[in-house]
């Protein structure tokens, strides 16, 4: 389930902030997004797709509307 992986993953990344280590961040970051691309395989989302909207989103924040 994504929310048990996910926040694990978030609580070892805290851990590996903590720990000012930027391997342990890489690693972590990494099976973060592991753990999103397999739910988004299962909910037959495509990652650039995942993306694009992504960047939409970052744009609209930026202009001030959402």
């Amino acid at each position: 389930e994504l929310k048990n992986k996910s926040i694990k993953e978030l609580d070892e990344l805290k851990d590996a902030e903590e720990q000012k280590s930027k391997i342990l961040i890489m690693v972590e970051l990494s099976d973060l997004y592991d753990a999103i691309e397999e739910y988004c395989i299962n909910q037959n989302i495509n990652m650039e797709d995942l993306k694009t909207f992504s960047d939409i989103t970052k744009r609209a924040f930026k202009n001030g509307k959402r």
